[in-house]
């Protein structure tokens, strides 16, 4: 048995039945128990992440502002699991499992604020004098000794998991298309990838910062606008998408051509674990920066941080998905991929390079491919920060120096890795971390409950009625 089949048969385990229950289970208790907060303040939530009525003052303690920890969490959210993952979720489960995105997104939505919020609550100050948070921190100081358990499993695989997920995927879908559209080898771009990663990385958590606070917002925007000129040049089919797309999300595709066909569970499978790679709501990893932020409540950071998974999930992926749909790179009985896309063995970014190539022409392809290029990137080095984070707390401050030289080396061999085996390494490191983490938000669910109320009960109440004064 190869690793590939050993590896899928450990995601089905880790993605069955109890896994896909456990989250959506989490999601549905969350949003229950905060009254559907997640849509009620999703408003609210956007004022404070993009204008001043979120900013620090100088009072508020913090390594960076809540707007750089959204961009450096955007930086390893936003990358090749809304261009490669979408494009491989609909190549393995069909059309249908963009459906499923959208309910992991919007129940991750709730997920997430309650990630960030126990992250400012019980975050702590590390050797280096900087703010260090996550689910292993909310675990131990939350629960209690008894459960540090959970907190030691949830830090070790995330470090693992920061090498798939964030790192070797990533390189490995830009090594891709640096191959298909210019040409480059993988070696070489597995070389130059390590050597910018390291440039970064060992600047720190400032440097991290500046550079997603500068890539993210314009390759968010290059790439969206090109989505939006697809669409609205096909504005016609816009609706028979999406009917396509609730359709298949309760129906089974059939074979036809070069494409094997997909049941109902396989979209369902695939729309939640390649939702929970686009959006990682349900992971963590939006507790292990949001502690950095300076704010002066934990509500206002966990708004902010719930922005993200808005913005992943509902516009970027969806963005993606309706591309592939109008275009016809998923159509079995008559579309591209049983006559082109398909037969060229097209995959993951490639085939969403091909998708809007076949709109756009050449101006399409290079707009995915300097998409997955610079979010890629971005990804790589802001997913550092989650793993060094949970390194950090099994080895301490002195051991990251190792850490780094080990997730440099595993960028460079991430390029020249088979595209399916990492893809498959990346789920299955996800599952790992997802587990303990959705255990500790269910047993804290309270304290977010009791913390939200006290803020819009209190702090939200004090902030309106100054500001009606000033005004």
């Amino acid at each position: 048995m190869d690793l590939l089949a050993i590896l899928d048969r450990i995601n089905g385990v880790l993605w069955g039945t109890p896994s896909l229950v456990l989250l959506f289970g989490t999601g549905l208790l969350l949003t229950f128990m905060l009254r559907g907060l997640q849509f009620r303040r999703l408003l609210y939530a956007f004022k404070l992440a993009f204008t001043k009525e979120g900013q620090a003052s100088s009072k508020d303690e913090g390594d960076v502002s809540n707007f750089k920890a959204l961009m450096t969490a955007l930086a390893g959210t936003i990358g090749n699991g809304n261009i490669a993952g979408v494009a491989t979720a609909i190549t393995l489960g069909g059309p249908g499992a963009i459906f499923w995105m959208w309910i992991v997104g919007l129940l991750g939505m709730a997920t997430k604020y309650a990630e960030a919020l126990l992250a400012m609550k019980y975050r702590v100050k590390n050797e280096n004098g900087e703010y260090s948070s996550g689910p292993m921190y909310y675990v131990e100081r939350g629960l209690g000794k008894k459960f540090k358990w959970l907190a030691i499993a949830f830090a070790l695989f995330g470090a693992f998991a920061a090498l798939g997920i964030g790192n070797s995927v990533q390189s490995n879908t830009i090594a891709d298309v640096m191959e298909t559209s210019f040409g480059v080898s993988n070696v070489v771009t597995g070389f130059l990838l390590a050597g910018l990663a390291a440039l970064i990385i060992f600047g720190g958590l400032q440097r991290i910062s500046k550079v997603a606070g500068f890539f993210v917002p314009i390759m968010a925007v290059f790439y969206i606008t090109g989505a939006v000129i697809i669409l609205l040049l096909n504005f016609d089919q816009i609706i028979p998408a999406f009917q396509t797309i609730f359709y298949y999300a309760f129906n089974p595709v059939a074979a036809a051509g070069g494409f094997v066909g997909v049941v109902v569970s396989e979209a369902i499978r695939n729309g939640v674990a390649r939702g929970i790679f686009s959006n990682e709501a349900g992971l963590g990893t939006a507790a292990l920066i949001a502690g950095n932020a300076k704010t002066d409540h934990p509500v206002k950071q966990a708004l902010v941080a719930m922005t993200g998974t808005f913005i992943v999930t509902i516009i970027v992926c969806t963005m993606t998905g309706l591309v592939l749909v109008i275009s016809g790179f998923w159509d079995p009985t008559g579309g591209q991929i049983s006559g082109v896309a398909h037969e060229a063995g097209l995959d993951g970014g490639a085939l969403t390079s091909a998708a809007f190539a076949s709109v756009l022409g050449a101006v399409g392809e290079y707009i995915v491919a300097f998409s997955i290029i610079f979010f890629g990137f971005s990804t790589i080095v802001g997913w550092y920060v989650y793993g060094e984070k949970c390194f950090e707390y099994i080895a301490g401050t002195k051991g990251i120096s190792s850490y780094r030289a080990v997730y440099i080396l595993a960028c460079g061999i991430g390029a020249v890795a088979n595209l399916t085996t990492v893809w498959a390494f990346a789920d299955m490191a996800n599952a790992l971390m997802m587990i303990p983490n959705l255990i500790a938000l269910i047993l804290l669910s309270k304290v977010v409950v009791r913390e939200t109320n006290d803020y819009f009960n209190n702090h939200f109440k004090a902030a309106s009625t100054n500001m009606k004064k000033v005004s």
